[in-house]
């Protein structure tokens, strides 16, 4: 049942193996990398409970020698003290310019570790085992890493490609259901920015995928996989088609700001949310039809997630608050913001050419 995605950078290809069992299998597939059997390991303490000895076991099984350093976690650890922590560590345990970091967690570990392997001793390779859906279909494929700031999110960092990517299916099942269906908010997104079949194909299996359908989640997680690496491949740096990949994002990151980012939002969730507000404004641009944004609405309910503003707990601020925040977001370019709208579903485009009004108007419509 196991699916292999090649990304095809050169130098720099990597294989994202898809399937059950994966972690068990870790020792094998990671030795061919090292040039000593002796890796270090990121993670969180949450992460750790469930996978950190049972890989461990699998290095140990395959001859391989760990040291691990656990980091609280939470969206906070992206943060400047955490990335020094890990450098220190890594350099503590004589981690050489040959050696391998693991990065083992979801998108905060990932982002985190692969951002510290990139300037450790000017770049040492890494290898993502992401152990959140929305870190199997999103963060962990693509190299793309950092750290927040308190001026936003992701704003310093790195494009530093993984050297293989494990995604073990079997490692969902300990998510909570609002997690996993966070992670979701991202398998949405593919379908909608340049799938339709595959949004099609989540409106029928969605509600058997959530509900531990082995054989759908690794399809879902193979397609979402195989289509960013076709963007990547494309245009590995964000020049011009990777933008597409952040679909939802340029609201959903104003709203993770606005929350704290805290657990009143979660990045899923603020994705699925951005991409229904994104439909609708480009309905109201009279770019999609207007059944366009009530069907992403309609799949996004179906799943039982947050689809609108009023979902989000607790107060938000106001229509200009918001767009100020969006003001900070990276996709921003001679100070024009960058949207990515959709002339339907499937079929979403890179636009700097959207007026202030009508997004003022629609945050203002949703708010009231």
């Amino acid at each position: 049942m196991q699916q292999t995605v090649h990304v095809p950078l050169g130098d720099r290809a990597y294989d994202v193996r898809i399937g059950p069992g994966l972690l068990s299998d870790a020792g094998t597939l990671i030795a061919p990398l090292l040039h000593r059997p002796r890796v270090a390991i990121l993670t969180d303490d949450t992460v750790a409970t469930h996978h950190l000895v049972p890989l461990q076991d699998a290095l140990r099984a395959a001859g391989i020698d760990s040291t691990a350093l656990t980091l609280p976690a939470g969206e906070a650890t992206k943060s400047w003290p955490h990335l020094t922590r890990t450098v220190e560590w890594m350099l503590s345990e004589k981690i050489e310019r040959r050696d391998i970091l693991i990065a083992l967690g979801g998108g905060v570990i990932g982002d985190l570790g692969g951002f510290a392997a990139a300037i450790l001793r000017r770049g040492i390779r890494f290898v993502q085992i992401p152990t959140s859906l929305l870190a199997q279909v999103d963060s962990s494929v693509g190299g793309k890493t950092g750290i927040n700031t308190p001026h936003g999110k992701n704003l310093v960092g790195a494009f530093h490609q993984p050297a293989l990517v494990l995604a073990d299916t079997d490692v969902l099942a300990t998510l909570t259901p609002r997690d996993f269906l966070a992670g979701y908010g991202e398998v949405v997104k593919y379908g909608l920015l340049g799938d339709a079949d595959f949004f099609a194909w989540l409106e029928i299996n969605g509600p058997a995928l959530a509900r531990g359908d082995t054989a759908a989640r690794v399809e879902a997680v193979a397609r979402s996989v195989q289509m960013k690496a076709d963007i990547v491949v494309r245009d590995e740096t964000e020049q011009g088609d990777r933008a597409l990949l952040n679909l939802g994002h340029t609201f959903g990151h104003a709203l993770e700001s606005a929350t704290g980012y805290s657990d009143r939002l979660l990045h899923g969730e603020g994705v699925a949310i951005g991409c229904a507000l994104a439909f609708e404004l480009s309905a109201r641009l009279g770019l999609c039809a207007q059944e366009d944004p009530s069907r992403v609405r309609a799949h996004l309910a179906d799943m039982d997630m947050k689809a609108r503003l009023s979902d989000i707990p607790g107060d938000l601020p106001d229509a200009d608050a918001l767009l100020d925040l969006m003001g900070q977001d990276k996709k921003v370019i001679d100070g024009q913001l960058r949207f990515i709208l959709a002339r339907g579903i499937g079929e979403s485009f890179v636009t700097s050419d959207v007026p202030r009004d009508a997004v003022r108007e629609l945050l203002a419509d949703h708010l009231a």
